[in-house]
């Protein structure tokens, strides 16, 4: 982390605050971390830390009812909103040359695009290899259909927040990119760490551990259908 970017002194808060203005202030005041809808929808979750001083004014914005207590620093290098739909995903299976998994992610308007072989796993210990290609329009995201040998289903789709301490695109530009799914099979938290750039860069596509985390498990055995028809993609060869 830059020497500029030192995380410094941390906070937790629970308050009864607007989660637009929290933001708006953490920025006014040069505070990193984020900002969350409580569970009861009424109250904001904080994490803010930075300069002393400036956390503490933040503290000041916050009123005197919000419950604060001292955390480690996490290093953040923004002030974000978490929990916040960053935009869709979806994952269609896809036989051509190679039978592969396309994972697409809603980024500034295009679908950034990553081929994963062996599709995605919910696996924490199952590191799935993926290949970045050219992006995609978000029209193609429903698109089903082929013949012969080649063919498209969608596997999952949903929508996605952006994660992790760092802003995106810049996350993806540096090749390590934090985010959750919101899908129908694939739920969570995931990680892209890209291993090698070039014009193919190479990445890998990594389930966190968390509640949705499935040790052991096969989900694109377990549940071959498109989200979309019901048919699997070999369902759609042997058809045409």
């Amino acid at each position: 982390m830059p020497a500029s970017r030192k995380p410094g002194f941390a906070i937790r808060a629970a308050a009864c605050a607007d989660l637009g203005a929290v933001l708006a202030a953490a920025r006014d005041r040069g505070v990193l971390g984020w900002v969350r809808e409580g569970a009861d929808r009424q109250s904001v979750l904080v994490h803010a830390e930075g300069k002393r001083e400036a956390v503490q004014a933040l503290i000041a914005f916050l009123g005197s009812e919000a419950q604060v207590q001292e955390v480690p620093a996490e290093g953040h290098e923004q002030f974000a909103v978490r929990g916040v739909s960053a935009g869709e995903f979806v994952v269609q299976e896809h036989a051509a040359t190679a039978h592969h998994f396309d994972l697409r992610l809603e980024v500034d308007g295009v679908m950034r695009s990553w081929a994963v072989p062996k599709g995605p796993s919910l696996d924490p210990g199952v590191k799935r290899f993926a290949v970045q290609v050219e992006d995609h329009s978000m029209e193609h995201n429903s698109y089903e259909g082929g013949g012969g040998t080649r063919g498209v289903i969608v596997w999952d789709r949903g929508t996605y927040e952006q994660g992790g301490r760092v802003p995106w695109p810049e996350a993806l530009d540096r090749g390590h990119a934090v985010f959750v799914l919101h899908g129908e099979k694939l739920r969570g938290g995931f990680a892209l760490q890209r291993t090698r750039g070039g014009d193919k860069p190479q990445w890998l596509l990594i389930k966190r551990r968390d509640d949705d985390a499935r040790p052991g498990s096969d989900i694109t055995a377990e549940r071959p259908e498109s989200v979309a028809s019901g048919q699997t993609l070999q369902d759609l060869l042997g058809a045409s």
